[in-house]
């Protein structure tokens, strides 16, 4: 038998067994490209993994499933004191200069770029994979009678628009992240 040293990394197989008896939950509570990425790239992970992986999309997270913005996701680093050009750790940029006329544009822009140059998908294209890999989405309750929204307005791999006590029902014992 080979051991693996402790520090390799995790590659996804993508033949797992159809389940681990795993389970995780991801919170998405962010609409900013930058923000819907983490969520959809760890679940599409994990599901890879042959874990069941549940995502549960409240508050600005809505802003992913929307059929309405979901396309059109943007990124400003208004806020971000850390916030520098990916690929671009030593030059930082003031985050007051997003509130210059263009300069989400721009950010949106040259993010799309650098995600595409990677092969990843775009929001709704990732959110299709992710259902046809298993992945199960739901809405906030809350979140959908804040933004009079129902489920004719979200995307069709939504299962259901639920409470936040239906969730927790729902993936108990599971890991949990909030994002």
């Amino acid at each position: 038998m080979t051991s693996t040293p402790a520090n390799a990394p995790v590659v996804p197989s993508f033949d797992a067994p159809e389940s681990t008896g795993r389970k995780l939950a991801i919170i998405c509570s962010k609409g900013n490209l930058d923000m819907a990425y983490p969520g959809l790239i760890l679940a599409n992970a994990a599901v890879g993994e042959g874990i069941e992986t549940h995502l549960f999309f409240t508050f600005w997270g809505f802003d992913i499933i929307n059929k309405a913005t979901m396309g059109d996701l943007q990124f400003s680093f208004v806020g971000n004191t850390a916030m520098h050009p990916p690929g671009h750790s030593g030059m930082g940029v003031h985050h007051m200069l997003g509130a210059l006329p263009g300069a989400t544009k721009a950010a949106t822009k040259m993010m799309k770029k650098q995600i595409a140059d990677l092969d990843v998908p775009e929001v709704p294209e990732f959110l299709e994979i992710l259902t046809a890999s298993g992945a199960r989405m739901w809405a906030c309750r809350m979140s959908a009678d804040m933004n009079h929204l129902t489920e004719d307005d979200l995307y069709d791999g939504v299962e259901a628009i639920i409470s936040a006590s239906d969730f927790m029902e729902l993936t108990e014992g599971a890991q949990l992240l909030f994002i």
